[in-house]
């Protein structure tokens, strides 16, 4: 497809001097399932380096707004920040979904949100080689104010909050377990059941057994919730 590099570059706020860099962050595995492998044809490797300066860029943005803080509150906002749901959040902000280079067959099924996220961690390893830290922690700072700016107080990461739930009421601990797991290796598809003692098990899918406990214990949360507030 053509890129429209000035919506895109727009939206990043970085204008690419190796545009090699660029397309690459958006190719995924499935667009080059089949090829030789010459160096690096996918985003996979821009993913890996992507995670780790989003993760350092957004500890130094947490670090700088809230000065008052301490260390648990800021890893409870690191935590939310860099979570799929929030690249997810980052990718359609940027209405990225279009310049994504899939298979067909990719394609053909939707497009998923762990794609979505791993493209937006890709984009940024990208930054990163290009035009280095200062470069890249500018695009994160640009992409992220909007949802660090909704964060109104740290947010208690779901499994923490079932968990203290229990031990609250002098239950065991929730229990997660694999019951099923699909796709094909670059976008596999993990089924996970939380049991919490006194109440049917419950399950979700995701791309990862961390996000399909966390979508569990999201669900247990939420009925808790309403038959508390019954």
């Amino acid at each position: 497809m053509a890129f429209d590099t000035n919506h895109l570059e727009a939206a990043l706020g970085h204008v690419f001097k190796n545009e090699g860099l660029r397309r690459r962050a958006l190719t995924h595995a499935s667009h080059t399932a089949g090829q030789p492998r010459i160096g690096d044809g996918d985003n996979e490797r821009l993913e890996f380096i992507g995670d780790r300066v989003l993760g350092l860029a957004v500890a130094d943005l947490l670090y700088r707004t809230y000065m008052t803080e301490n260390e648990g509150a800021l890893a409870k906002r690191l935590t939310a920040l860099v979570q799929q749901a929030a690249l997810v959040q980052v990718a359609q902000a940027m209405d990225l979904s279009p310049y994504v280079q899939l298979s067909a067959a990719e394609r053909k099924s939707g497009m998923k949100d762990a794609v979505l996220a791993d493209a937006v961690e890709a984009l940024i390893g990208a930054v990163y080689l290009d035009g280095g830290y200062t470069a890249a922690a500018q695009v994160v700072e640009r992409l992220w104010t909007p949802l660090l700016s909704s964060q109104t107080v740290p947010p208690e990461e779901a499994k923490t909050r079932l968990q203290e739930w229990a031990q609250a009421r002098g239950l065991s601990l929730p229990h997660y377990e694999v019951i099923a797991q699909d796709g094909p290796p670059h976008a596999p598809q993990f089924t996970v059941q939380v049991t919490v003692q006194g109440r049917p098990p419950i399950a979700t899918t995701a791309a990862s057994k961390r996000a399909a406990e966390k979508a569990a214990a999201a669900l247990v949360l939420a009925q808790i919730d309403t038959e508390e507030n019954a």
